[in-house]
């Protein structure tokens, strides 16, 4: 994709931001990488070009970049980058990382982390980068709309930059659909995700869990409920069709019970006592209380072998 092609895919606040870069320049020549000596040389004149010019391209040292805090990548693929850095021992970096220039001799990685670490591994000592300028809260637009655009970033990193841009940038739902040029329902989808226990969003983020099974099992209201149906997912392998009709059969079941058990409104404190208990046995586990104070523990179940694991937390 070229540059201008990229540049009109970002939002209005981040076009405003670029329009002084001159898209004419041409990256560094490909090759094999300077040696450790002649890029010791050269580092002094490569800060000297960066220092007075800091809408541009140059080589910077590798050392004098750092990774970005507000970054919404954390996870990568180390064989890919193994991989990677052949790459570039070979044939050197041909697409320049973007840089912000924090202080002297100092930048900050807005986009390109990947290829910085490969650039580590195969180990060269300067990297060719983009050294653009901007405000902290600019910066972080900047970082979390280049991200979305240019980086395979799981489905809860997609949402968690959705919910920066909204938390941290002030934007709205529309705002954001409309930056990323996303239906607003799209949108809306990837922050759901943040509901969800954080054991079902680790799975989702390591790929053991699809975005579509994510979206059926969020559709229970409860999070024993989904803990329950994240499991069935992982043992039996169960298809999106098989978990939404799970999803669909557990509400069913669940209606009757909830519309008796609310009929004594219960103290804070067994509210509280309910959610431990059904924290340490990752199951739904209802409190009924009479006005004479006698009682019942209601502990659910959903199969045989979810019945055994509940036993053998309780070490019955």
């Amino acid at each position: 994709m070229s540059q201008v092609n990229k540049k009109s895919a970002l939002g209005k606040g981040i076009r405003a931001l670029l329009d002084n870069i001159d898209e004419e320049i041409n990256a560094p020549k490909q090759g094999v990488p300077a040696t450790a000596g002649q890029n010791n040389n050269a580092n002094n004149n490569n800060s000297n070009a960066a220092n007075s010019n800091t809408n541009s391209i140059a080589r910077i040292p590798v050392t004098q970049i750092e990774v970005n805090p507000k970054q919404p990548r954390h996870d990568f693929d180390e064989q890919a980058l193994k991989e990677l850095s052949e790459s570039i021992k070979l044939h050197d970096i041909i697409q320049p990382v973007t840089v912000i220039k924090v202080g002297t001799n100092k930048y900050q990685l807005i986009s390109g982390e990947r290829r910085w670490r490969a650039s580590k591994m195969a180990g060269l000592t300067d990297i060719p980068a983009y050294i653009r300028t901007a405000g902290s809260q600019e910066l972080l637009e900047m970082a979390l709309l280049e991200n979305l655009q240019r980086e395979n970033l799981n489905a809860i990193e997609i949402a968690m930059s959705y919910r920066r841009l909204m938390d941290e940038c002030e934007l709205t739902q529309e705002q954001v659909s409309d930056r990323m040029k996303k239906e607003r329902s799209t949108v809306a989808n990837y922050l759901r995700l943040l509901k969800l226990p954080p054991d079902v969003q680790k799975a989702v983020r390591d790929g053991q869990l699809s975005m579509g099974h994510a979206r059926a099992i969020i559709g229970l209201e409860h999070v024993d409920q989904q803990l329950y149906a994240f499991r069935e997912v992982i043992t039996r392998g169960l298809s999106v069709r098989q978990v939404e009709q799970l999803v669909k059969d557990m509400a069913t079941e669940r209606a009757p019970k909830e519309a008796a058990m609310a009929a004594i409104k219960l103290p804070p404190a067994y509210k509280r006592i309910e959610d431990n208990m059904a924290s340490q046995l990752s199951t739904r586990v209802k409190l009924a209380r009479k006005k004479n104070g006698k009682g019942s523990i209601l502990i659910e179940f959903y199969s045989d072998e979810d019945l055994e694991r509940i036993m053998d937390k309780m070490s019955i």
